[in-house]
């Protein structure tokens, strides 16, 4: 063989060693990334293992909370931690040195073996060679950071064969509570509400870990490849206090009028910030529940809360003036059409101002002659309030106002009469209050905003101040004039029924008939009843809108919506400090313990520890403690969870308290904030998985 034919063949042996080298390469690549199982002969001994292949697996992060803006929790994502043993890769001598004081520490954290149960369990595993032996799934942050510090396991997962499992689970303590504008995010379905619009800062970075296909299943076999990231804070605007009073006295109407669904909003005036939102619907059981966010995606006919709209463009265009005098018959004639009052002989000769405030449709006919040379006129100044574009929400789901311009849509010689009244346009409620608001707010016309901050370990990242549509929605004299007209309604209108006598309400009615879609109207059309307004009048803190649909008992705004606008009008004005002055406020304060919730020892010591708070630990080792004040500091007293009974959580702060009861089996129903004050069935009694348990918090 010649020296040339030594080097060729040299060089293809070297070539087809790398190709072979290269393709092992690519397929543990793939059998890692994806997980390619070679299953071999599988029975039903648990000492079988199979021949096993490696994957990359996701470890999702664990995901923000959302907030009230006074930090109380809207929705929260509990760590769990399920903890395992690999029992195969502890030496020996390890093992016997440390299997008695391992198994005298799981008996006191696991109670539901005794240390000779583990340890002949623990013996038994080894001896099968069991790789994923379990000591107990769903455990808390606080138990994981004591089980990983017992003999042999703190060694780590090389040594001490410590498995480690993290995942999370939402948890909304107030139930439905907001929750449409809470939202969710999943896989199949388009995000909605708050977690859909800010996921992107809720759902934080997903780590990576390498598993293996162990007896049926994978298995985390390294540390962390990349350390998950856990997402920020959402900090939203809603004021939970107002939220359920907002909710409750929804509720109550509905029930009352037995109505198909309704809808509340409120809002801060001068910033936009949404308050309190509830949306709820008649289910086929005859409950309401938060099926759909109305305030966000239903646009209707507004009725004639829209008729600010039109004297807003009357004043605008100079087409008539508040003090003009007009004659209020009860029937208004177009073309072969009537509109009436729902006074059947009207209301005589009163002014332009009068008219609204008595919500007659004597202004149908005043705006039909002042436009019908060019209809187009009246179109193109409600748009230059800014009425036919959306708001630009974040939340998913806003429709565009339905504002046809002369010849499009269903246009016809009745349009513009039946426009300034509030029909032949489409709102949703959330566009009418923003519209509103302008009012209230001296003309300037905002973005309304669910969220005010973005927090990421207790720092601000991201701020959402106002957002200015229109710096002047009209022109300031007009915005004066709406003013007086909007108090007008409450003070001598259809509104009478709703003034307070602590403060001023500015707003409007509106009834209107809803079409049974294609069929029309007809007798036995619904009706949609809505209060839409702000308070209190003379220095306006808070505008609100209140729409409830189908009412069956009442037809009326004022009686169906208005009311309900009042009890929360009410009930805000009444618990805002800012309307009332302190009682205390020249008195000198005094420095005395704070009050400290009853749970966590590990939680309790840290926090007193951070603000500097004198405290005496009596608890021994328990894991759970109850605070209580002695003199000149706090004493800590061990508080027993037992086995197979059901745990006492009064005094805990909700997360203690929902993991103590959803570990030990029960269904939790959660009311109020705060602590728990009280629990259907009593701490102590014999325990039956799967019940359900109420706690209130207060």
């Amino acid at each position: 063989m010649t020296t040339k034919n030594n080097i060729a063949l040299k060089a293809y042996f070297l070539y087809f060693f790398v190709l072979v080298l290269m393709l092992v390469v690519m397929f543990r690549v793939v059998a890692i990334q994806y997980g390619d199982v070679l299953p071999s002969n599988q029975n039903n001994d648990s000492t079988s293992t199979s021949v096993l292949a490696e994957k990359l697996d996701s470890i999702p992060a664990l995901r923000g909370r959302i907030l009230s803006e006074d930090g109380s929790v809207l929705v929260t994502s509990i760590p769990l931690y399920d903890l395992h043993i690999d029992l195969k890769v502890i030496k020996e001598e390890v093992f016997l040195e440390g299997i008695d004081s391992l198994a005298w520490n799981l008996s006191q954290v696991f109670p539901e073996k005794t240390k000779a149960e583990w340890e002949i369990a623990l013996r038994k595993a080894r001896t099968q060679k069991n790789q994923y032996f379990k000591l107990k799934n769903k455990v808390k942050y606080t138990v994981y950071q004591k089980v990983k510090n017992f003999p042999i396991l703190r060694k780590g997962k090389y040594k001490g064969g410590f498995i480690v499992e993290r995942y999370s689970k939402q948890h909304k303590p107030h139930g439905i509570l907001a929750e449409r504008t809470l939202g969710y995010v999943r896989e199949d379905i388009q995000p909605v509400g708050i977690e859909g619009a800010y996921n992107e800062y809720l759902a934080g970075e997903s780590g990576t870990i390498i598993k293996k296909y162990v007896n049926g299943s994978w298995k985390p076999v390294s540390d962390y490849i990349k350390e998950p990231v856990n997402g920020a804070d959402v900090i939203t605007a809603i004021d939970i206090n107002i939220q359920d009073v907002a909710e409750n006295e929804l509720m109550r109407q509905l029930k009352f009028q037995n109505a198909r669904h309704g809808t509340v909003v409120l809002m801060e005036v001068e910033t936009g910030y949404i308050k309190a939102i509830a949306n709820l619907t008649r289910g086929e059981d005859g409950n309401y529940y938060e099926f759909y966010n109305h305030a966000v995606g239903l646009k209707t006919v507004p009725g004639s809360t829209f008729k600010l709209a039109t004297l807003m463009a009357l004043l605008e265009d100079k087409k008539a003036s508040l003090n003009q005098i007009v004659n209020a018959t009860g029937a208004y004639n177009f073309y072969d059409v009537t509109l009436h009052d729902s006074r059947k002989y009207g209301y005589g000769k009163i002014t332009l101002k009068e008219a609204f405030e008595v919500s007659s449709n004597i202004i149908a006919k005043v705006t039909y002659e002042a436009y019908k040379a060019n209809p187009q006129q009246f179109i193109d100044r409600l748009k230059s309030f800014g009425l036919a574009e959306p708001l630009g929400l974040d939340l998913k789901g806003e429709p565009t106002p339905t504002l046809n311009n002369v010849g499009e849509g269903n246009w016809s010689g009745i349009s513009i009469p039946w426009m300034s009244i509030g029909y032949e346009v489409q709102q949703t409620p959330l566009q009418t209050l923003a519209y509103y608001n302008a009012i209230a707010n001296n003309g300037e016309y905002l973005r309304p905003l669910f969220v005010k901050e973005i927090r990421k370990d207790g720092q601000i990242i991201e701020k959402f101040d106002k957002v200015v549509l229109k710096e002047q929605i009209c022109s300031k004299e007009t915005v004066k004039a709406l003013q007086a007209c909007l108090e007008g309604v409450v003070e001598n209108g259809t509104g009478r029924k709703l003034k307070s006598s602590y403060f001023k309400i500015a707003g409007k009615t509106g009834t209107v008939k809803l079409s049974n879609g294609n069929k029309g109207y007809s007798e036995n059309s619904k009706y949609q009843a809505s209060f839409c307004g702000y308070f209190p009048a003379d220095k306006p803190k808070y505008s609100c809108i209140v729409v409830i649909a189908g009412p069956t008992k009442q037809i009326y705004g004022a009686q169906v919506s208005g009311s309900v606008f009042k009890a929360i009008a009410d009930k805000v004005y009444a618990s805002s400090l800012q309307y009332h002055q302190s009682l205390n406020k020249h008195k000198k304060p005094t420095k005395t313990l704070p009050k400290v919730k009853y749970g966590s020892k590990i939680n309790t010591t840290t926090a007193l520890k951070t603000v500097q708070v004198p405290f005496k630990d009596n608890s021994a080792d328990s894991e759970w403690i109850v605070a209580l004040k002695n003199n000149d500091r706090i004493k800590l007293e061990k508080r027993k969870i037992l086995n197979n009974k059901v745990p006492n959580v009064l005094g805990m702060p909700l997360n203690d308290a929902v993991y103590l009861l959803e570990n030990a089996g029960l269904k939790v129903r959660v009311e109020g904030t705060g602590q728990v004050v009280s629990q259907s069935q009593k701490g102590g009694n014999t325990l039956v998985k799967g019940t359900l348990i109420k706690i209130v918090l207060k």
